[in-house]
């Protein structure tokens, strides 16, 4: 069995529920491209969680879901205003600028948080044919960075937008690791504080893969089946992303794995943060812990348990969690990096 390393929660299995659910939708024919019972099934439960208004539509995968959200919320001229750290700029390979055709305006930030007081800075041009236009905030919920808007955080950006005429759009690649963290509904964290459009991500929480794109502002999904079908991530054997949905909303797998991968990431921050020459360098809020290390033990410690190197130049690491890190997993590597790094052994 390979090792279970810090590299990235899409590194985990699949939760042995999930197999199953897949398992048990695998028999017989049923109608394809989401016109079968379980993905009208899927669809109602989410709406349970979000709201009956709400337009939800299942994709492959998490840059599909950006991607297609993001072109469903703009015309080519408009720009969309994210943080530095964010997916859509820095991990997407500019699939959202090529697809949608509209000019991504980044942010540095301290946190991976955006505020409306960094938001202003892009906010000018309006009307002006020179100037893309501002037509987007995205946000991240949980951060690249691990760390969290809370709801009113969310809702003032929301309300800022709305009143520029600009859609919030939320990355919710980890929203299951963001609302275990912050017990709160996804209805009280999304719906209700005036957000747009939501990637829900599934695959970082112990699915195979697949995510759902959540409008809940409906008028904004009206054509969106045209936009999912040209963006080549309506999937012809859709009951198998739906089973998948299905399991991890019911009885509460989804916050079941959820706060086992944050309690690992705080059981790794709290073994970690003494240790000599290691510092911790943002708040450990969800299943991830970021910190700078001596640069000597980076080479053998992943040569162990691997994982990413977040900043080279700092010598800033990224441990990620997932549903099926243990508490062994956690011990093993920080009592190899205890000797490493020439720290007491407590």
């Amino acid at each position: 069995m390979h090792k279970r390393g810090f590299a990235s929660d899409n590194n985990s299995g699949v939760h042995p529920r999930i197999l199953k659910a897949m398992a048990d939708v695998n028999h017989g024919h049923v109608a394809a491209y989401g016109n079968d019972k379980y993905t009208a099934e899927a669809i109602e439960r989410i709406k349970g969680f979000f709201g009956k208004e709400s337009r939800v539509f299942f994709v492959f995968n998490g840059t599909g879901a950006n991607v297609l959200g993001l072109e469903a919320l703009t015309k080519p001229w408009n720009s969309v205003i994210c943080a530095e750290t964010s997916h859509i700029h820095s991990d997407e390979c500019g699939a959202p600028e090529k697809f949608t055709g509209c000019k991504l305006l980044t942010l540095p930030t301290p946190d991976g948080k955006l505020t409306v007081d960094l938001i202003k800075k892009h906010m000018h041009g309006f009307g002006f044919e020179h100037h893309s236009q501002p037509g987007v905030i995205s946000i991240t919920q949980a951060t690249e960075m691990g760390t969290l808007y809370t709801p009113d955080e969310i809702r003032v950006i929301a309300d800022y937008a709305h009143t520029h005429g600009l859609h919030l759009h939320v990355d919710g690649a980890r929203i299951c690791n963001a609302a275990a963290a912050l017990d709160v509904s996804f209805r009280e964290m999304i719906k209700e504080t005036g957000v747009d459009l939501l990637s829900f991500g599934g695959t970082k929480n112990g699915l195979m893969y697949g995510e759902a794109i959540v409008f809940l502002n409906p008028s904004l999904a009206d054509n969106f089946k045209y936009v999912r079908k040209q963006g080549m991530q309506l999937a012809s054997k859709m009951r198998y992303i739906a089973a998948q949905f299905n399991e991890m909303l019911k009885n509460n797998l989804w916050l079941e794995n959820a706060l086992h991968a944050n309690k690992m990431a705080s059981l790794l921050a709290e073994q970690v943060c003494s240790l000599s020459g290691v510092r911790i360098t943002q708040k450990v809020q969800i299943n991830g812990v970021f910190a700078q290390l001596p640069p000597e033990v980076i080479p053998p410690l992943k040569e162990e348990y691997f994982f990413y190197l977040w900043n080279e130049e700092t010598y800033e690491a990224r441990w990620m969690t997932s549903w099926d890190t243990t508490e062994d997993d956690i011990l093993g590597f920080t009592r190899l990096l205890k000797e490493m790094t020439g720290s007491p052994q407590g």
